[in-house]
């Protein structure tokens, strides 16, 4: 793997960059793999990457029906936080957390991720004495979350508009300082790069027709639009389609998916210094490092395999942003788009073993896909590579909708799903 630095681009330049290699190869898929993972968005890639780096398991395959980082990876706002309220929530998002803040010099590829600070506004009552819960709750498992007054909100992030008249006044907020963005491009190349190096195919324009099952019932691997390939291990992060791929291997999972929307502003100079989100009116907002203002919104209200959603939602949005941010009210929208979310009835992802042997599940993140990516796929190659949970993600079972164990997270999402 060619490793990047500041001397290997001085070297390049000297040759007129045309020595470098190509970041990863395009691959046939072989007859036979150790591991199948299906989707080449940050989830798969990076459980693809830990199973090589971490596991030694390198006769993997990552299949995609599209191109590399083309569904949710490439479609979301690429907020990262921790500050989730539950025990287990937290420890999951968390362990993410602390990769991210390593993860470029492990890829040795710059994700471009910014702790610029994550800011949960306050509105109502309510909100304030849940944030301050989440602020309690976080503090007690060693995460930082700091409650700030209606005036520290201004001091923080000094576009707020705080003065009165507002239909849904600032009464303060929690900030998680570690909290940011990266670059979600980046990510899904930086992992393909380093699974690539390290023998994984990554086959794109490779569609995931069929689950072909044994005798007993075990997986022998998977039909694609480019042939069969044997496998014993299929490990599904196929993010909104995942419910189409299960039901494949016939099985069965409590997910819905929903479009969720998002839209960028023309380019200005750095007027945003945080991320700030509002769960009370569906709205988020951060400046991108090419100026973009990046908003998210809300869910949009029916289920949906379309990654185009309905324009009351962005308006809705909209309005509230100007409302929270005045001075951006002249800024010009530049484009728009939809992902397709997975939810599950207590807002939590399942990451775990599934009813059939060989077969293994990544889903159910809703809007919180993007910041877990390292974290799901650590403990996703885990799973895969020793048939069982990790310690962080045995919580988060199929079994627990059975049983009633659930780990309800609607209100720490910060959107509305």
């Amino acid at each position: 793997m060619q490793n990047y630095s500041a001397l290997s681009l001085f070297r390049r330049a000297l040759g007129g960059h045309a020595g470098w290699q190509r970041q990863w190869r395009s691959p046939e898929p072989k007859a036979e793999y150790d591991v199948v993972i299906v989707g080449a968005g940050g989830h798969g890639l990076a459980c693809a990457y830990y199973l090589a780096k971490q596991h030694g398991i390198t006769n993997v395959a990552v299949v995609e029906r599209g191109w590399l980082g083309g569904g949710n990876t490439g479609r979301n706002t690429t907020i990262i936080r921790s500050n989730y309220l539950f025990d287990e929530s937290a420890a999951l998002y968390e362990h993410a957390l602390k990769l991210w803040e390593g993860l470029s010099q492990d890829l040795n590829y710059n994700v471009m991720y910014s702790p610029r600070g994550v800011l949960m506004l306050a509105h109502n009552i309510h909100d304030v004495q849940s944030f301050r819960r989440h602020v309690h709750a976080n503090r007690l498992n060693g995460i930082d979350n700091e409650w700030l007054t209606t005036e520290e909100c201004k001091e923080f992030c000094p576009a707020l508009n705080i003065g009165s008249g507002m239909r849904y006044p600032i009464l303060g907020g929690a900030l998680q300082r570690r909290g940011g963005t990266a670059r979600h491009d980046a990510v899904a190349w930086g992992y393909a790069r380093g699974a690539d190096a390290r023998g994984v195919d990554i086959i794109e324009n490779c569609e995931v027709t069929g689950i072909r099952r044994g005798p007993g019932g075990a997986v022998e691997g998977v039909e694609t639009s480019r042939g069969f390939i044997r496998t014993k291990k299929v490990g599904v992060s196929a993010a909104g389609h995942t419910s189409v791929v299960m039901d494949r291997a016939g099985v069965r999972l409590p997910l819905e998916s929903y479009p969720l929307q998002a839209l960028v502003s023309e380019p200005v100079k750095p007027a945003f210094p945080c991320v700030v989100m509002s769960n009370t009116i569906h709205a988020y907002i951060s400046q991108s490092d090419k100026g973009e203002m990046v908003i998210g919104a809300g869910t949009d209200a029916y289920t949906s395999y379309s990654q185009r959603g309905a324009l009351h939602i962005t308006t809705h949005t909209l309005d509230a942003i100007c409302e929270l941010v005045p001075m951006f009210r002249r800024l010009r929208m530049l484009r728009n788009w939809g992902g397709i979310v997975d939810v599950t009835p207590d807002r939590s992802p399942i990451i775990a073993k599934t009813p059939v042997p060989g077969l293994y599940v990544n889903c159910g993140w809703g809007t919180g896909g993007f910041k877990a990516t390292p974290g799901a796929g650590h403990v996703f190659a885990w799973t895969i590579a020793r048939d069982e949970p990790h310690p962080i993600n045995a919580p988060f079972t199929i079994e627990r909708f059975r049983d009633g164990v659930l780990i309800d997270e609607a209100a720490a999402a910060a959107v509305a799903h």
